[in-house]
């Protein structure tokens, strides 16, 4: 799957990541994604190793992957 954009602009990006286990997980790939610019939301599910992006404009995957190293997870690709 690559980016969408809906009707209001906003691009949805779905990419997987491996070694989220629980809450504490979802939140630190959330917090860390959440600071790249032009993000709008998160939403990291640790059972399926999804991470759901919204964000203003197609968001530069070697920042995701930077963010997603910084939270401790390894960016396996998009979902």
């Amino acid at each position: 799957m690559t980016a969408q954009t809906d009707p209001q602009g906003s691009v949805t990006t779905v990419y997987k990541v491996s070694g989220m286990s629980c809450g504490h997980c979802e939140g630190a790939v959330s917090g860390e994604i959440s600071e790249i610019a032009g993000v709008t939301s998160v939403q990291a599910v640790a059972s399926t190793g999804e991470v759901t992006v919204a964000s203003g404009a197609p968001l530069d995957d070697d920042a995701v992957r930077a963010a997603v190293d910084e939270a401790g997870f390894e960016l396996v690709g998009r979902a």
